[in-house]
């Protein structure tokens, strides 16, 4: 089976099937019928996709509702350490932080259900990105937890000193300071 559980409920881990022969190899990135029989019917209508060195750290990015978006992440080059903080009040994982490592070599996706916030530290010299969305951008609704906040100790893999950080996200807020919503 190639979808995963995790411990946060609607955030899975997707390894597709891969067919290799001597021309190489080929394999499924998402197949809407296949995710829907799995229980996991979701429509995207955007895709996303960002290229990064050594070092870089994105995020920890959303959008609130009633706009916020569920995420399929894989590598298409490289390898990250992707990272996700629940922020649905309801959930037994409330406040919780799941990190998994994406590459080119595993081809692991992590979906990404609404109600997360969402980042990536890039462990390779360089890594391309692709992820889709289930909704569109809306630059009003778009939210973000700060990437070193103490009270989550993310362990990004990368030495501070060679932590690059967009100025916009070195300066989100922290945890106890961001609205609670209650309708992911």
């Amino acid at each position: 089976m190639p979808f995963e559980s995790t411990a946060f409920e609607g955030l899975f881990i997707f390894t597709p099937n891969i067919f290799f022969d001597e021309r190489g190899y080929f394999f499924e990135s998402y197949n809407q019928q296949v995710f829907a029989e799995a229980g996991y019917p979701v429509q995207f209508v955007q895709d996303n996709q960002a290229f990064s060195r050594y070092g870089v750290i994105r995020g920890l990015h959303y959008q609130r509702p009633p706009h916020a978006q569920s995420k399929l992440i894989r590598v298409l080059k490289g390898k990250i350490l992707d990272v996700v903080v629940d922020l649905r009040p309801a959930s037994a994982t409330y406040r919780q932080v799941f990190a998994i490592e994406l590459s080119e070599e595993n081809k692991k996706q992590l979906f990404i259900p609404r109600g997360f916030a969402h980042g990536y530290a890039v462990l390779s010299e360089t890594a391309e990105v692709l992820y889709k969305c289930d909704a569109f951008y809306h630059p009003a609704s778009e939210e973000g937890l700060r990437y070193n906040d103490p009270e989550l100790g993310i362990d990004w893999q990368i030495p501070a000193d060679k932590q690059i950080v967009s100025l916009k996200d070195q300066r989100l807020p922290l945890l106890h300071n961001l609205p609670v919503y209650d309708t992911w």
